[in-house]
């Protein structure tokens, strides 16, 4: 199976006094980008928090956030109050206004409000990481079904180039004698008289230089190869591309060694398929 590195995963959790919803977002990327926001809270959790990403996410570029939403009083900040006091009789030696009007003056002052640290409640934790290995999880079933339809799309456009490589091959003798009838009229055209010997000695090189046997066989082994590795346990993106990678060598020295017009076009049909291919490989973990 392969997995896409596109994905969603989404969990809200509805606590006592907050609504707690994990959001998470990836997209291709060679290596893992993580981009982590959370409340300050939560902080001295982010390092186990990437540590459950990396196991489980591998690649890709991801976007992780934590919002936390007040349902209830539950407020860290608390008045000041002789702070307060003190600001409102200072604002009536300046100006005489009512007091209701000073007091909105007044909190907006430094120190009007003392803000109290809010320290983690473990079990409240405990619940919050259940929730996210959940939008992991989501995220994962999304990039699995995504690479189901990546699966779907490689399998088409690798049984297209073996399509297309049956028809070179069938090809191949056409092209061969074709090769053989450009030299012979070549030698004809000359009007001089030639060794037949030696002419079919050269003529047998020349054939083998553009013979592409080898290749043909190459390229067949790694669309089987390619096709082989998709049903493996692990989805293994670098190595799809590496087979890719040889499929194009195979292809290009195909081509140079055609000298045949009609599968020359062959082989352009082929390089469009593979390109393809190439293209959506970079989106497979």
């Amino acid at each position: 199976m392969i997995y896409s590195m596109t994905g969603y995963g989404k969990s809200v959790l509805q606590l006592p006094t907050k609504k707690v919803t994990i959001e998470l977002k990836s997209l291709n990327s060679k290596n893992l980008d993580l981009n982590a926001r959370m409340p300050s809270i939560y902080r001295e959790k982010e390092l186990a928090i990437r540590k459950v990403l990396a196991d489980k996410l591998v690649r890709g570029k991801v976007d992780f956030s934590i919002y936390v939403e007040a349902t209830a009083e539950d407020t860290s900040s608390q008045i000041n109050t002789p702070v307060v006091k003190q600001y409102i009789a200072q604002l009536k030696e300046v100006v005489d206004g009512d007091t209701t009007e000073l007091l909105k003056m007044a909190v907006r002052f430094p120190d009007a409000l003392n803000t109290i640290r809010e320290e983690i409640d473990e079990n409240e934790w405990h619940t919050i990481e259940a929730e996210i290995r959940k939008a992991i999880d989501d995220l994962v079933d999304y990039r699995l079904n995504e690479g189901k339809v990546l699966e779907q799309d490689f399998n088409a456009r690798i049984r297209s180039i073996e399509d297309i490589l049956d028809q070179v091959i069938a090809m191949d003798p056409e092209r061969v004698e074709g090769v053989r009838e450009r030299l012979l009229k070549g030698v004809t055209e000359l009007k001089e008289k030639y060794d037949e010997n030696r002419f079919e000695q050269e003529l047998v090189y020349y054939i083998e230089k553009f013979d592409i046997t080898e290749e043909k066989v190459r390229l067949k082994n790694h669309l089987n190869y390619f096709a082989e590795s998709m049903k493996s346990n692990e989805s293994n993106g670098k190595k799809l591309g590496f087979i890719s990678q040889e499929m194009g060598r195979e292809i290009n020295t195909i081509g140079s060694k055609s000298n045949y017009a009609p599968m020359q076009q062959l082989v352009v049909q082929m390089k469009d398929e593979l390109e393809k291919i190439k293209e959506q490989l970079l989106n497979v973990l």
